[in-house]
């Protein structure tokens, strides 16, 4: 029975320092790239505050890079159509955080409107809103977009 006892306390030491191993967290860059799929790396992102809205912009850092491109090409059509439908999950499993502005981009969802365009590196989704509380809410968002993702955009509203 000591024998039984010795080989199961073993065994659950060494699950402990299994788990003390295991990899921590996956980073913003890692996250980016399941959810969105392509790599967070090989492309840059751009996000941009507008007096009537603002833009969410994806290219390949390499003109060549077709994967990459191809990826940002799925993914922003569908950012465009979730977003629309008032579902920010994706910003949520990327950022590991309730992101700012998407609760009142959800509740204000019919005041927005979100279009995609593709560029010749990727995409971009334009968002648009006459509401007040809705760019409030958008220019939040993107603000902390710019933030996170350290893009270096201006935070400020600009021409488009």
């Amino acid at each position: 029975m000591r024998f039984v006892t010795t080989v199961i306390v073993a065994m659950l030491a060494s699950i402990a320092i299994a788990a003390q191993q295991a990899p921590h967290p996956s980073t913003l860059d890692e996250r980016g790239a399941h959810v969105m799929g392509f790599d967070q790396q090989k492309t840059t992102h751009h996000f941009h505050l507008y007096p009537d809205g603002g833009a969410i912009d994806v290219s390949a850092n390499d003109p060549d890079d077709q994967a990459d491109i191809k990826a940002a090409r799925a993914h922003l059509p569908h950012i465009a159509k979730m977003f629309g439908e008032g579902d920010f999950s994706a910003p949520v499993l990327v950022h590991a955080t309730n992101v700012p502005g998407t609760a009142d981009l959800a509740r204000l969802k019919d005041r927005l409107s979100y279009r995609y365009e593709e560029t010749p590196r990727g995409g971009r989704v334009n968002i648009l809103t006459a509401d007040p509380d809705a760019l409030a809410a958008l220019h939040t968002f993107l603000r902390f977009q710019i933030a996170d993702h350290k893009t270096g955009d201006s935070p400020d509203v600009r021409p488009r």
